[in-house]
């Protein structure tokens, strides 16, 4: 199994890879019952909140299961979503 870590670009580098470690693990929590044992991680990155909110609409409705990140210390904005996928949905996606 894949999984996925869609992450913001336009946060500073360091910060991006701080909010992707927080999305695997909020994926790792709320979804229990879909094991990811450490397999394929692929980190895409997309360009601001409001992709990666279109993002989490795209998947919804192509019944895929996500989990986001929000960060407190940037008034709740989502920085980074995770999922487990096939891939094909990302397939015009580039990596982060």
């Amino acid at each position: 199994m894949r999984l996925y870590v869609l992450v913001r670009k336009d946060l500073p580098r360091n910060q991006q890879a701080v909010q992707a470690g927080h999305a695997v693990a909020e994926y790792l929590l709320h979804v229990p019952a879909l094991r990811w044992n450490n397999d394929t991680l692929i980190y895409l990155g997309v360009k601001n909140e409001t992709e990666l909110v279109s993002w989490g609409e795209k998947l919804t409705n192509n019944s895929i299961k996500w989990v986001g990140f929000r960060e407190p210390d940037i008034g709740n904005q989502l920085t980074a979503i995770s999922t487990i996928a096939d891939g094909k949905i990302f397939e015009s996606e580039k990596l982060l």
